[in-house]
C-alpha cells in the first residue's frame, strides 16, 4: 500500500493499494480504512467519541510471545456483522450468529473475492494477529443493524460467562488418549483459549477448506477440556520426543500433550492452567457444559437450566415416590437367595474345567467326572487306531468350543459331527487333566513319588508306589484308575497308532503329575514324572488290584 498526491475531506486521507491499483480512505485519528468516499461525520459523533466509548466487552489485546513468527501473512475475511460477534468471547461467537437479522444472511451470500459483496458492504482484510484489537469503520449509509445489542453481548460478570478470560494463545498440541482408550499422535498448531475454568483449542484455520470467505472467518472449536479435577504435568520423553511438552489430564479419562518451542510461552501455561485447576477445587462448583458443534442453544437459555437444576441436585430430601422404591428395592435386596444357595438348587452350573476333582465328583454325585468317561469311550470306540493318538494335537479353535459346551451344557454328545475328529476329544482330554487346580496326582504326594521312583530295588519301587496309590482320596483313585486302564488299551494297539509305553508316559507325566511351586529341578522332575506314569502302565494290574 502506497499513500496518494490527494488528501479526503475531513480527517480522512486517501492512498493506493499498491495490489489492487484502487484508491481507499484511511482515518489516522482512529485507524478505520473504507474503499468509498466516507460521509461527512455529524457533530454529535466525533471521531473521538467513537475512538473513546466503552471497549469492556472485548478480550483484552492479546500477548506478543503466543504467536509463532510463521503466523504473520494468516489474513481472514471478515464482514462488519462477523467482526462484531469477534468482539465478543470467542465460546459465545457462535452462539449469537442466530439471533443476528436476516438482512446479513443475505448479505453474507453475496461476498466476492474482490472485498465488496453485491450489496456494496465493506469486506476488511484484517491480520489474524491483530484482528481482535483492530478498530473498524462502516459508512453511516450502509451501516447493518442487528437485533443483538451491545449490552446483550457484552457478558455480566454475574453469569458464568463473565470470566475474565485467562488466556489465549497458539500452541501446538494432540490428543493422545480418549475415554481411557490411546489414539494415534496428531500434532497440529491451535488457537488455544482459557476461559472461566474451560480450555478449548480451537482448528488450525490453514486447515480450513478454501472456498468462500464465511467459512475463512469461522473459528471452530476442536476440544473442550474441562479444567474442573483435571492434571497437568511436565510430559515424560516416553510420551513425546518434543522440547517443552506439557501433559493434561482430564476426569473424563482423556490427555492431551501441549507444545511450544518457547520455553517462556509454555511455562506461562503451565502456571495459569495448574493455577485454575487449584482454584477449581471442591469449593469452586461452576456447571459447565461441552459446546457441541450442532449446539445452537443461546447461553441464556443454559444459563437458565443450569440454575434449575441446582436445587434438585443439592436437595438432600427425598420425594415420597423416590423413598417408596428405595424400600421396595432394599426389601428385594435383603430377601435375595445366596449364591450357594442357588448353585444348591442347580439354578448356576460350575465349570467342569478349572474345578477341584472331588468337588465336580461330588456336584456329579460320582467317583469320576462324567466328561472323563466320556472322552474315554468316544476314543476307545473310535480312536484306538489312530496314528499317533494323544500325541498328535487337534485343532485348538475346536477343542476350546468343546470346553465350552462342556461347562454349560449338561448333556453333551461327543458323537455329534462337530467332534468327528478324534484328536479334538484327546485334546480336550488332556487339557481337563491340565487345567484341574490340583493334579490328579496331589501336590502333598508329589515329593513322595519321586522318591519311590528313585529306589533302587524296583520291586521295592512298585511297592512303595502302589501303597502311595492307594492312599489317594477316592476321586483320584477311581479316576486314575479308569484313565491308565484306557491308557494300557492305547498301548495294546500300538501296532497302528504307533504310541508305546514310553511314548504315553512322555504325554501324560508332566500332564498328570506337577510340583506345587517351580523350582530348579524342573527338568530333572520330567524325566520322573515319565518313569512314574511308565512304572504305572507296566504295573497296571499290581498297582490297581483289589484294596
Amino acid at each position: 500500500l502506497s499513500p496518494a498526491s490527494s488528501q479526503g475531506s475531513g480527517d480522512w486521507e486517501q492512498l493506493m493499494d499498491e495490489t489492487s491499483g484502487r484508491i481507499y480512505f484511511h482515518n489516522p485519528n482512529t485507524g478505520a480504512t473504507s474503499w468509498s468516499v466516507p460521509e461527512p461525520q455529524s457533530p454529535m459523533s466525533s471521531p473521538g467519541s467513537t475512538a473513546s466509548r466503552p471497549q469492556d466487552n472485548r478480550p483484552p489485546p492479546l500477548p506478543k510471545e503466543d504467536y509463532p513468527d510463521g503466523a504473520k501473512d494468516d489474513t481472514v475475511f471478515t464482514t462488519q456483522q462477523q467482526q462484531q460477534q469477534q468482539q465478543g468471547l470467542i465460546p459465545r461467537a457462535q452462539l449469537e450468529q442466530k439471533d443476528t437479522n436476516i438482512q446479513h444472511k443475505q448479505q453474507e451470500k453475496g461476498l466476492m473475492g474482490n472485498g465488496v459483496c453485491d450489496e456494496g458492504v465493506v469486506l476488511q482484510v484484517r491480520n489474524l494477529r491483530h484482528s481482535i484489537a483492530e478498530e473498524t469503520f462502516t459508512p453511516g449509509h450502509r451501516r447493518i443493524t442487528s437485533d443483538v445489542t451491545e449490552a446483550s453481548r457484552k457478558p455480566s460478570l454475574d453469569s458464568p460467562q463473565g470470566h475474565v478470560l485467562e488466556k489465549a494463545g497458539i500452541v501446538n498440541k494432540t490428543k493422545v488418549v480418549d475415554n481411557s482408550k490411546k489414539i494415534r499422535k496428531n500434532w497440529s498448531q491451535s488457537w488455544t483459549v482459557l476461559h472461566g475454568g474451560i480450555l478449548t483449542f480451537y482448528k488450525d484455520p490453514k486447515s480450513t477448506p478454501v472456498g468462500s470467505a464465511s467459512k475463512a472467518s469461522q473459528i471452530v472449536p476442536e476440544y473442550t477440556v474441562e479444567l474442573k479435577g483435571a492434571s497437568i504435568q511436565w510430559a515424560t520423553k516416553d510420551k513425546s520426543s518434543k522440547k517443552h511438552v506439557l501433559e493434561l489430564k482430564t476426569r473424563q479419562g482423556c490427555e492431551y500433550l501441549m507444545q511450544s518451542d518457547a520455553e517462556n510461552i509454555i511455562f506461562d501455561w503451565f502456571k495459569v492452567v495448574q493455577d485454575t485447576i487449584q482454584q477449581l477445587g471442591p469449593q469452586h462448583h461452576p456447571e459447565h457444559r461441552n459446546l457441541s458443534d450442532d449446539e445452537d442453544e443461546a447461553g441464556s437459555d443454559r444459563e437458565d437450566r443450569d440454575k434449575k437444576r441446582l436445587p434438585s441436585r443439592n436437595s438432600s430430601e427425598l420425594d415420597p415416590e423416590q423413598s417408596r422404591v428405595r424400600r421396595k428395592l432394599k426389601r428385594f435386596l435383603q430377601r435375595r437367595p445366596t449364591l450357594q444357595s442357588v448353585k444348591e438348587k442347580g439354578y448356576i452350573r460350575d465349570n467342569v474345567f478349572g474345578c477341584h476333582l472331588d468337588t465336580l465328583c461330588h456336584r456329579e454325585n460320582t467317583t469320576i467326572p462324567k466328561f472323563v468317561e466320556k472322552c474315554i469311550k468316544t476314543v476307545e470306540r473310535r480312536g484306538l487306531d489312530v496314528d499317533g493318538i494323544y500325541r498328535v494335537n487337534g485343532n485348538l479353535a475346536v477343542i476350546q468350543k468343546l470346553r465350552h459346551k462342556a461347562d454349560h451344557e449338561e448333556q453333551l454328545d461327543l458323537e455329534d459331527g462337530q467332534w468327528e475328529e478324534i484328536h479334538v476329544v484327546t485334546g480336550a482330554l488332556k487339557l481337563f487333566f491340565r487345567e484341574l487346580p490340583e493334579p490328579l496326582f496331589p501336590f502333598s504326594s508329589f515329593e513322595k513319588f519321586i522318591c519311590a521312583i528313585q529306589l533302587p530295588d524296583y520291586s521295592l519301587r512298585v511297592s512303595y508306589v502302589k501303597d502311595l496309590v492307594r492312599s489317594l482320596p477316592l476321586p483320584n483313585y477311581d479316576t486314575m484308575e479308569l484313565l491308565f486302564k484306557h491308557l494300557c488299551r492305547v498301548v495294546e494297539h500300538k501296532e497302528s497308532n504307533r504310541m508305546s509305553v514310553q511314548s504315553v508316559a512322555i504325554v501324560f507325566g508332566p500332564t498328570l503329575l506337577r510340583p506345587q511351586a517351580e523350582s530348579a529341578n524342573m527338568t530333572v522332575h520330567m524325566v520322573f514324572q515319565s518313569q512314574i506314569v511308565e512304572l504305572m502302565l507296566n504295573q497296571y494290574k499290581n498297582i490297581f488290584s483289589e484294596r
